[in-house]
């Protein structure tokens, strides 16, 4: 049979996990072969998990909610720990922002229906707003960082080599760091089928994650070239950035799911989710008991 990996540019760990051998080497004594599924953007995850494109893949938090909102059956297979320096909320350093609540009917820049939209709507709701309260705006061919210096934008959410690369550049400052507001992680789901009918080989998957994940904390220097060569930007703001995520995965346990019933509480009582869901439908104990055994067990 065939797993097949969706990949996407803003997972740098299943980025990584395509160009190396990882996901043949685990799937190999079941018998099995690996795809990979090179798609453009995240948010469409879960869609292709329902259509069968895909088996297995991973975004931030935002994408399993809205995939179960939309009634596709998914079931979460790990995530990573927490990452509170993926990403900030960053103003310009002398704008009107001082706070979040600043922000009232001010434009916010960010990846909707990506992590971003989580951190936007958790800020607003710790500073007794709402998502609906800010107007929300994806990033455009226009570059977001001279717009918010120039006072266009009222803040914008940046991540990985474009949040380092502002910093570097200047003029800019965070007003919310992801760690500040959110756990913020990388969450891998699957099909259900795949996940009920093949828990080991799902595991084994988790497994070849973090291997890559291993490899990539290992080798800033040649994870940089290779992001920067093929997604763009500077190699030294890349290695600032992947030197701050935590390259470590873990089953996906009740404190998880709390986490992710929080947060699509904030999304539905912000006008973005809709109807509310019970995360809980897309969590299998008995799957955490295999990804356990095989984050475990030697390479």
């Amino acid at each position: 049979m065939t797993v097949t990996i969706g990949v996407h540019v803003s997972n740098p760990s299943l980025y990584h996990l395509a160009r190396l051998e990882f996901a043949q080497q685990a799937l190999a004594p079941f018998g099995e072969d690996v795809v990979f599924h090179h798609f453009e953007d995240g948010t469409r995850t879960a869609g292709l998990l329902a259509d069968g494109t895909i088996d297995i893949s991973g975004t931030g938090a935002t994408p399993p909610l809205t995939g179960q909102a939309a009634g596709h059956d998914i079931v979460y297979a790990a995530v990573s720990t927490p990452r509170p320096e993926h990403g900030a909320l960053l103003v310009a350093d002398d704008g009107p922002v001082r706070t979040v609540a600043d922000l009232r009917g001010l434009t916010v820049v960010h990846s909707v229906g990506s992590w971003h939209t989580h951190l936007v709507a958790k800020a607003l709701h710790d500073a007794g707003l709402s998502y609906t309260d800010v107007v929300s705006e994806r990033p455009s061919a226009e570059a977001s960082l001279p717009r918010l210096k120039s006072g266009e934008i009222g803040a914008w959410v940046a991540q990985e080599a474009d949040l380092y690369g502002a910093l570097r550049e200047g003029g800019v400052r965070k007003l919310v760091e992801t760690g500040d507001v959110i756990t913020d992680r990388s969450v891998f789901f699957a099909r259900r089928d795949l996940a009920e009918n093949r828990p080991q080989v799902l595991a084994a998957v988790v497994k070849a994650l973090q291997q890559a994940d291993s490899w990539a904390a290992t080798h800033l220097d040649e994870a940089a070239e290779h992001a920067a060569a093929e997604l763009g930007g500077q190699e030294q703001d890349w290695r600032e950035a992947l030197s701050r995520l935590p390259w470590k995965l873990q089953s996906v346990d009740a404190a998880v799911i709390a986490e992710q019933q929080e947060a699509a509480g904030i999304l539905a009582d912000g006008g973005f989710l809709s109807p509310r869901i019970t995360v809980a439908d897309a969590y299998l104990p008995d799957l955490a008991t295999h990804v356990d055994a095989a984050l475990e067990a030697r390479p």
